[in-house]
């Protein structure tokens, strides 16, 4: 069997660290917003060269309170891509604002920049990119527009810690990012959590306010605010693991390299790098007019693989009465033909070779 990613491998090189720093958390019985939740914020600060970094419950909550400490609210429009998770739009939705969503680019998956700057009204107040799959969006561009158009750009990094384009890492170029530290993703804690960067020192300080019951001091509320605080013990396990981060990252390039070079002469479309920035391989992502054939087989086999998004957001029910009309034909092609295949850091050769020679099997048979 090969799973997606191999968390159990990634805890037996950490176990020692890690449960050392749970033993002493408890000890010290610093459970809420604690020590270590104040020095992960200060490292990933560091680490992604922002001046802040606030800590918060979920990738969803952290994407959510940017754009509400940003002023994004009812009514307001807010463009984004629609081949995405639905965390993307749950969050401009909470705000009371309409996710307005835009095509997508055919070979990088990213949000096209060209389709935002049809898609802008004099309701559009902010952009919000996801650097897809951990490839950076075309964030020159990107950024050019919001500048021309005075709109907030929030950056949905859920997928892309550790992503860089240009010399900066995805999250430290827009107003504010949200982050998502989900078990599986390239810097992953062992239940949820989220951090929210900016460089905005209001901004900052009123996330920390809306992550925290809307407090700034004990029992003073000063706006309603949220329940949203990264758990202290998921800081100990982050900080053990983001002193690894590029390290996991670079295992996923040599394995994402080591699938396309071993797939290149098959009829598929591997993932294109567009060298803007580096591609950290938050998943490894397919096309294929033979998906189903090459999923059930895989499964057959007890390989993990998956399909990221088999319906995208414009589409979905809960979506389809307010984007009733609209048509993105590039994201639902992507949609129809994408699968995924297993990639963590310690995913060995003979298994991305075990992987690539079912997908041989089934490309090279005759179809059903």
């Amino acid at each position: 069997m090969i799973p997606m990613v191999n968390l159990k491998a990634q805890y037996a090189e950490i176990k020692g660290e890690v449960e050392l720093g749970l033993a002493e958390t408890i000890e010290n019985c610093s459970f809420i917003l604690g020590p270590n939740v104040q020095a992960f914020e200060q490292e990933t600060a560091a680490y992604l060269g922002v001046k802040h970094a606030i800590g918060v419950a979920s990738g969803t909550d952290a994407l959510h309170l940017a754009l509400l400490a940003e002023g994004i609210g009812q009514g307001d429009e807010v463009i984004t891509t629609a081949f995405t998770f639905i965390a993307t739009a749950e969050a401009i939705k909470y705000v009371g604002a309409v996710p307005v969503f835009v095509d997508i680019d055919p070979k990088t998956f990213n949000i096209s920049p060209q389709a935002i700057e049809q898609a802008i009204t004099p309701k559009t107040k902010a952009v919000m990119p996801v650097h897809l799959f951990g490839q950076p969006a075309d964030m020159d561009y990107i950024e050019a527009i919001c500048k021309a158009h005075n709109l907030k750009l929030i950056e949905d990094c859920c997928q892309s810690f550790g992503a860089s384009i240009n010399g900066k890492q995805t999250g430290a170029i827009g107003h504010a990012a949200g982050y998502s530290f989900f078990p599986s993703k390239n810097l992953g804690a062992f239940g949820d959590g989220g951090l929210v960067v900016t460089n905005s020192d209001a901004t900052a300080a009123k996330l920390k306010q809306l992550r925290n019951h809307g407090s700034d001091v004990r029992y003073y509320h000063d706006v309603v605010g949220y329940n949203s605080r990264l758990d202290e013990m998921q800081a100990v396990i982050l900080r053990a693991k983001l002193k690894r981060i590029d390290q996991y990252n670079q295992a996923r390039r040599r394995v994402a390299h080591r699938y396309s070079g071993l797939m290149a002469d098959l009829p598929l479309t591997t993932p294109f790098e567009d060298g803007l920035g580096m591609h950290v391989y938050h998943q490894y992502t397919l096309l294929s007019e033979r998906r189903d054939e090459i999923l059930k087989t895989l499964q057959a086999k007890q390989i993990g693989c998956a399909v990221y998004y088999p319906v995208p957001l414009h589409q979905q029910n809960v979506f389809k009465q307010e984007c009733a009309g609209v048509s993105l034909p590039v994201t639902e092609s992507v949609a129809a033909h994408c699968f995924s295949l297993p990639i963590c850091p310690f995913l060995t050769d003979a298994e991305i070779d075990e992987i690539v020679s079912v997908i041989r099997s089934v490309l090279t048979a005759t179809p059903e």
